[in-house]
């Protein structure tokens, strides 16, 4: 299920804003990217997300920024290594002293030194950490509401697989007469080129022909799987992985009805009932 949400925050020094968003997967994965400093959050992050969520691909991202004056100094190690060297070439190279601006400018002369204190910057982390709790929150709530819209449009198509198992009912129900009446025209047609066939012999092929073509335990499946998947679209609760299972309980029962009818009619909606069932598993992967 696919959402997006955002928190931000400042104090301490700092401001930070934190983006997270999901999208379909079979299986939850979180992936982080934290500003510098914030690393050691990762356990409680991912912990807060398998709180909240049970499937679905996460990536969040942390931008920090500092917003306090941070204090700078002079390296004076490097700065004495430098100017050594340049008091060794001054008498190889002719060239102009240098100015003071210009060693300030050379990399490493002046350093940006973090003196916060441990006990603010985990205060900084715990902030932090109240902003992703709300990420989470607002990211639920996108959630629920696509998941509310697709709601809708699967109960749609459960109803458009019940009507077509049902219009199969229909087929299926003339099927034992309808077998019957081929078999005899069958067996009259062969009767001038195989004589003596007891009532017996065709009472067996007649019996084996209807039951390799009876597909009233596949519906009776199919409804009983429709019934089920219609009652967990109705809890409030993570159903996508049995969704998963009866998508393919759905198919192995569309197939079967297919492989084993003798009605054209009946393959047909046989057809449109795998087609049927193929698009409400696409949707279920939107899932939770």
């Amino acid at each position: 299920m696919t959402g997006f949400a955002r928190a931000d925050g400042e104090g301490l020094g700092i401001s930070w804003v934190w983006e997270v968003k999901s999208v379909n997967g079979k299986t939850l994965d979180l992936r982080l990217r934290l500003a510098p400093g914030f690393d050691a959050l990762e356990p409680q992050l991912r912990a807060m997300v398998t709180q909240r969520f049970r499937r679905g691909n996460f990536s969040a991202n942390l931008t920090v920024t500092r917003t306090a004056p941070a204090t700078v100094r002079i390296n004076r190690e490097a700065l004495t290594q430098l100017l050594g060297l340049m008091n060794q070439l001054a008498g190889e190279v002719e060239a102009a002293p240098p100015r003071l601006d210009g060693l300030l400018a050379l990399r490493g002369v002046v350093e940006t030194v973090e003196d916060d204190e441990d006990a603010v910057i985990e205060e900084r982390r715990l902030a932090v950490l109240g902003s992703w709790a709300t990420a989470l929150d607002r990211l639920a709530i996108a959630r629920a509401e696509e998941g509310a819209r697709l709601a809708v449009l699967l109960q749609s198509q459960l109803g458009e697989m019940a009507a077509l198992v049902a219009a199969a009912g229909q087929c299926a129900a003339a099927q034992p007469a309808a077998i019957r009446e081929r078999l005899l025209k069958m067996l009259a047609s062969l009767t001038d080129l195989v004589s003596g066939i007891s009532e017996e012999r065709v009472a067996q092929e007649m019996a084996l022909l209807v039951a390799r073509s009876d597909v009233r335990e596949e519906l009776e499946r199919l409804r009983a799987h429709l019934d089920q998947a219609a009652d967990l679209l109705q809890q409030r609760e993570a159903v996508g992985r049995r969704l998963d299972f009866l998508c393919q309980e759905l198919n192995r029962e569309a197939n079967t009805l297919c492989s084993k009818s003798a009605d054209l009619d009946l393959t047909r909606i046989g057809l449109s009932l795998k087609a049927g069932v193929e698009q409400f598993r696409e949707q279920v992967q939107n899932i939770e």
